[in-house]
């Protein structure tokens, strides 16, 4: 069965006898074409199902109003939540999304970004994989003139528009939290070392201990790939010091989560002999029986919407002005889960 021909401008043309280009303008409400030939040509449009060539209004309009979005796991609720505050801002501005999970393997970021190029989207926002160290393949985008704004996971370089959560801010505020509680032996699990949020969370991490005036011992730091199992060999290197630590510091909920299953099987109870706090304050730690101690709000739909914004300000930007670079910190609430 062969599939029917769309309708085109120039069989409408044909059946009311005008030309193509008045045809064009009355679909477009030109001030030049009468109500008349206006009716007449969208009501026989409607009646043939005419839709307009998007493709051909792109080529004329240098734009396909398409973002893309890369990030490393759609499944995990914060970056669900990015989604729809960039979907927000997007479909208001009419734009459509399309997204690209890099599954935290730097090839496949790249794959991503060179399929969204191929599909001309006009600008992309990227959550970095956990292993990306080398930038050149965004860079590469600048010569296609499609910007790129990144949240969440953001690089060092200030090349770019970037939009986070203030990581220094939230971690001071949370190593404050467990100090207050009196602990002076708090444990970090961060995720791999060259991920930028590590190293803000060591370097807070010492400064708040100088300011303290306490001992800084860096073998409380370890480090893991965000996998049980990476999160178990790190917790395993944490427990096992000549003094462990009495509290530990979570990269986020999802690696608590796993430090705690760790502990259960070590016969040590959560909240009692050892206490956690974590990032991202995911909706699943209200349903748990004994959830880490608190959980630092990072506001995933926050962060997203203003990367969206970021991005489409710079899309609708004369190609005249110079817009500057801009590095948003979203500030983060600690939310205390376990009252001790």
């Amino acid at each position: 069965m062969s599939l029917k021909k769309l309708p085109t401008i120039k069989e409408i043309a044909q059946q009311l006898n005008i030309s193509v280009s008045t045809v064009s303008r009355a679909l477009h409400d030109h001030p030049s074409i009468g109500l008349r030939t206006k009716m007449r040509v969208r009501k026989l449009a409607e009646d043939l199902g005419y839709e307009p060539n998007q493709t051909a209004i792109f080529f004329k309009q240098r734009k396909t109003f398409t973002i893309g979005v890369i990030l490393p796991y759609l499944i995990e609720d914060f970056f669900a939540g990015a989604i729809s505050g960039i979907e927000e801002v997007a479909n208001a501005h009419k734009y459509n999304v399309l997204i690209g999970q890099s599954h935290d393997d730097v090839e496949r970021e790249k794959a991503i970004l060179t399929a969204f190029k191929n599909q001309r989207v006009d600008g992309i926002i990227v959550s970095l994989s956990k292993h990306t160290k080398n930038l050149d393949h965004f860079r590469a985008m600048e010569k296609y003139q499609i910007p790129v704004v990144f949240f969440d996971r953001v690089p060092a370089s200030n090349e770019f528009d970037k939009v986070a959560f203030d990581m220094p801010d939230g971690t001071f505020h949370a190593i404050s939290y467990l100090m207050e509680k009196g602990h002076r032996r708090i444990g970090i699990i961060n995720g791999p070392e060259e991920m930028k949020s590590s190293k803000e969370r060591t370097d807070t991490y010492m400064k708040v201990h100088e300011k303290k005036r306490l001992k800084i011992d860096l073998t409380l730091v370890a480090y893991c790939d965000l996998t049980r199992e990476g999160t178990w060999k790190a917790m395993e290197s944490l427990m096992s010091l000549r003094q462990p630590p009495t509290a530990i510091l979570a990269i986020n909920d999802y690696v608590a989560l796993d430090a705690i299953q760790y502990a259960k099987a070590n016969k040590r109870k959560n909240n009692k002999d050892i206490f956690f706090v974590s990032y991202a304050n995911l909706p699943i730690t209200r349903y748990l029986d004994n959830p880490p101690m608190a959980s630092i709000e990072q506001y995933p739909q926050k962060q997203g919407a203003k990367a969206a914004e970021l991005l489409l300000h710079r899309l609708n930007a004369g190609e005249e002005e110079q817009l500057p670079f801009q590095n948003i910190l979203i500030q983060g609430e600690l939310v205390i889960h376990k009252k001790t």
